[in-house]
């Protein structure tokens, strides 16, 4: 007997999961977080844990940290304060101690927890290996508004090269907050710059960076998608908390920088970081150069998400039985909208060029998507190629959703309306309803 409180949907979320792990295997990923989210132990655990997971899968790993609070600790034994300006530490000659100090005690403790292997843990049987080292070069920032930021720097350059062939090695590669000059100074950088910028330099797939908050929309809810135009154009509003806005200004270089995927990632949520990379959903912010849905017409490389899409609508006798091979024939008649490579709906206009119609059929929605307007913008896709064919009626047959049809503006007609050579298609066993809709 399994344990599972309810193992039909693990078991279809794994299978859910095939995909993003095909597609994620081999791929480079940065993941960017602060010192704020290392202190809370059992949520850093965590965090590691979900981290060896994603290297067992053939993920390319580089891990950016910063340490704020660990750094305000060390300032307050040694009775020394902390001075801010523009959201950026004033590192002097003493804060510096503090800042080295910091950062080397963060470095042991995560090579530490990625180095557990203890049985009947997550970390059972891992064999990570962790690289870190001189790879950022820095740069002060200098004066600013009148303040000398002295030992805070700028990231100048990134050692992409080598960063590269430590993963090829098969390591995590660890990133302090720390940069270096040609002069042996060492600099305090800010963690996001730095994890932007080694997310640019490898042309990462994807950069993830953990935030206290989320961005949300007029109504309270999580952005969970955004273009660049519109990152840039939340930036621009009131509201966001700086750190917020820091991280998705970072994320908006990455991607117009060449970063496939940026995320912002809540730090407090339990398994977020797996969530927002192997759920079609997510549950973070994910910004993209382009919009990641479209409405396109299909290809043939698309007929096994199509057919995937369609089938358990032919298996309840919704849609007609449409084989590989016919589909293959036919996919020229099909639009379909995706998201992010995934098919999540499909609808064919097939023209009757000689009696000036066509029929609409084949329109298939994935269940979690059922109102999110998909159809409606499938016919209206259909309709405009049908007006360029001028094609001046559409007709549509069905068992199951009648007042759809009803809503879009067809109206129930008989059989004697369809093309002959339809009307000869026809099955009587059936007993489709005929709607018509003059353009």
């Amino acid at each position: 007997m399994s344990n599972l409180p309810h193992p039909e949907a693990f078991v279809r979320w794994f299978r859910q999961a095939a995909p993003y792990v095909h597609a994620f295997r081999g791929r480079t990923f940065v993941f960017g977080l602060g010192g704020e989210a290392i202190a809370e132990r059992g949520r850093f655990v965590k965090l590691v844990h979900d981290l060896n997971l994603l290297a067992a899968l053939g993920i390319r790993l580089v891990l950016v940290h910063g340490a704020r609070p660990q750094i305000e600790a060390e300032l307050r034994a040694r009775h020394q304060r902390s001075r801010y300006s523009k959201g950026l530490r004033v590192t002097d000659a003493q804060s510096l101690v503090a800042v080295k100090h910091a950062a080397g005690v963060l470095r042991v403790e995560i090579e530490a927890l990625l180095s557990q292997a203890l049985p009947d843990s997550p970390m059972a049987g891992a064999q990570i290996r962790v690289a870190s080292g001189n790879f950022i070069a820095a740069r002060p920032i200098g004066v600013l508004a009148g303040v000398d930021f002295q030992f805070t720097g700028e990231v100048r350059k990134v050692d992409g090269a080598a960063i590269a062939r430590r993963l090829e090695a098969g390591e995590v590669v660890l990133i302090a907050h720390l940069g270096y000059s040609p002069t042996g100074e060492v600099f305090n950088l800010a963690w996001e710059d730095v994890a932007e910028s080694v997310a640019r330099t490898l042309k990462a797939d994807k950069l993830m960076l953990y935030v206290d908050q989320l961005p949300t929309g007029g109504r309270g809810q999580i952005l969970s998608e955004l273009t660049a135009q519109e990152a840039e154009a939340l930036l621009k509003k009131d509201g966001l908390a700086a750190p917020t806005r820091r991280a998705i200004g970072h994320a908006l270089r990455a991607v117009r920088g060449g970063v496939r995927r940026a995320h912002l990632v809540s730090r407090r949520a339990d398994g977020a970081t797996l969530l927002e990379l192997f759920t079609h959903s997510g549950v973070g912010t994910m910004i993209t150069a382009d919009p990641v849905e479209r409405l396109r017409p299909a290809r043939i490389e698309d007929v096994g998400g199509i057919l995937a899409l369609i089938e358990p609508l032919e298996a309840d006798g919704t849609l007609v039985k449409r084989g590989r091979e016919r589909l293959e024939r036919e996919i020229g008649n099909f639009q379909l909208i995706e998201h992010d490579g995934a098919v999540l709906a499909c609808a064919a206009l097939y023209p009757s060029a000689e009696e000036r119609s066509a029929e609409f059929a084949c329109l298939a929605v994935a269940p979690d998507y059922r109102d999110a307007g998909y159809g409606e913008r499938l016919l209206r896709a259909c309709e405009a190629r049908a007006r360029e064919l001028k094609i001046r009626r559409v007709f549509a047959l069905t068992t199951r959703a009648q007042h759809w049809f009803l809503e879009q503006g067809f109206k129930q007609a008989g059989v004697a309306i369809l093309p002959q050579r339809r009307q000869a298609l026809y099955n009587w066993r059936r007993g489709s309803k005929v709607f018509l809709k003059r353009l």
